[in-house]
């Protein structure tokens, strides 16, 4: 899902290689249109889950296929994230920014005026694409044209928008939906991308590397197929309460071409996407494991929550994006404070603790029903902000210092990705749910939200087990 909080990208930014820092002459408007670019990323996600339901209505989606609404965008931003920041050190950040931002206009656009699910689905396929050749682009830029304290001031006024952005987003496009109608959240990206392609051809000074960087198609193309026949098989076994005879050959093809991905990986050696070798580290590994669980709970509660408030207890669609307020502003002001903390003290205690507390909140999610929003949904909600707030800065940290200092760029936007991966299969496993009406959906929101706080439990143990009590890099 887009609307993860924002250091699980700010990893990108602070783990990426060292570059030449470009002499900008105006370089708080280069800050600017990585803003703008980033919040196109973010945003759409959030007011995307928010719509599900009058996309329902609207286009007579079915389970499996609507959670492909949301998927559509996961996939490519999942798999790609890292061939994105490959080919704008090839060929040139800037250049694969503004056609990554025009691209996603151009998908916006289509998302717009799409007619059917099908088509819908087809320009979030696009927008995924778009996003995942802006977003890291944009970072490796702030990395590039500012230097020592000036970087870290910058990529914490990034990080400072983004939660933002993950806090106006919902309520906005709440707000557009009842107003306008869906497709609105659809047109608001053009004017935003049009300003942002406007100031990046104006002020983005950024060269290509000067040592040509390798790029790895065969390993990005068998990624992306191996994530959708995944992706595609959870779905439909979900939508039927069954795994059908399609479902089974779709897993066991995707099982299968992630195997031929690790192959591949295998004997690219150090021009692989996502060099193995990196998983020598148990740290790294850990980390990741903890990730995809603790991130796919998140985005199973990110989908669900506005859908059940809009379809069984009557939220506008307003109401449902004014919900989701509490969590982004939490996740703002107290994670700057616990990243100073695992910058002093390490990161396992604070990861772990975290998990547990996020745990904590999913159980207090089953409250939620009829009665007041804040007796059932606020509890919920802060608690799990709060939880997350010990965690997403200190796995920035901990992330980094998994592995040398050569590979922090790969090991920061991996992480990334398998955050949206977590999503990903998530949502792929609701199907079920997006097809039940009014209060008939309570009772399996209630069992998602107890498997949700048994995965974030499974992921506080993954950070004690596996993350070194230090925040000190392997040498």
């Amino acid at each position: 899902m887009s609307t993860l909080p924002s250091d699980c990208d700010r990893a990108l930014a602070d783990g990426a290689a060292p570059a030449r820092a470009e002499a900008a002459a105006h370089p708080n408007l280069v800050l600017c249109t990585s803003i703008l670019a980033s919040s196109l990323a973010f945003i759409d996600g959030s007011v995307v889950n928010v719509g599900l339901a009058a996309i329902k209505r609207d286009l007579d989606g079915g389970g499996a296929d609507l959670s492909w609404v949301v998927n559509g965008y996961l996939l490519p931003l999942s798999s790609l994230l890292l061939l994105g920041g490959a080919l704008g050190d090839h060929y040139g950040r800037k250049r694969v920014l503004l056609g990554g931002i025009l691209v996603f206009a151009l998908a916006s656009l289509f998302c717009a005026l799409a007619p059917t699910l099908g088509l819908l689905v087809a320009g979030r396929l696009l927008q995924g694409l778009g996003a995942a050749m802006l977003l890291p682009n944009s970072l490796a830029i702030l990395s590039a044209t500012f230097t020592g304290k000036q970087r870290g001031r910058a990529v914490g006024i990034w990080a400072a928008a983004g939660a933002a952005a993950g806090a106006v987003g919902p309520l906005l496009g709440g707000w557009l939906i009842d107003t306008m109608g869906w497709r609105a959240v659809f047109y608001i990206n053009l004017p935003i991308a049009a300003l942002a392609i406007f100031m990046g051809w104006r002020f983005v000074q950024v060269s290509t590397c000067d040592k040509p960087v390798a790029l790895d198609p065969l390993g990005a193309v068998s990624a992306s197929l191996g994530l959708a026949c995944i992706t595609w098989g959870l779905a439909e076994a979900s939508a039927q309460k069954q795994l059908t005879m399609w479902g089974a050959i779709a897993l066991a093809a995707g099982i299968g071409i992630m195997l031929a991905f690790l192959w591949l990986e295998r004997r690219a050696g150090e021009r692989a996407m996502l060099p193995l070798k990196l998983f020598g580290s148990s740290a790294f590994s850990g980390l990741n494991l903890m990730t995809f669980l603790l991130y796919g709970a998140l985005g199973a509660l990110m989908l669900l929550l506005p859908f059940v408030l809009i379809q069984s207890l009557g939220y506008s669609a307003k109401g449902a994006g004014a919900a989701l307020l509490p969590f982004p502003i939490v996740l703002a002001i107290a994670s700057p404070l616990m990243g100073r903390v695992a910058a002093s003290h390490g990161s396992r205690l604070p990861l772990s603790i975290g998990s547990l507390i996020v745990a904590g909140g999913f159980l207090l999610a089953l409250r939620i029903g009829p009665g007041s929003y804040a007796e059932t949904v606020l509890p919920a909600m802060l608690t799990i902000a709060l939880g997350m707030a010990c965690v997403a800065a200190p796995l920035t940290t901990a992330v980094l210092s998994s592995v040398d200092g050569r590979h922090t760029g790969i090991a920061s936007g991996f992480n990334s990705a398998v955050a949206r991966g977590g999503g990903l299969i998530a949502t792929a496993m609701l199907g079920v749910m997006l097809t039940a009406k009014g209060r008939a959906l309570l009772a399996p929101f209630h069992v998602a939200m107890a498997v949700c706080a048994a995965s974030a439990a499974a992921a506080a143990v993954c950070a004690f087990v596996w993350v070194r009590s230090s925040n000190t890099p392997p040498k």
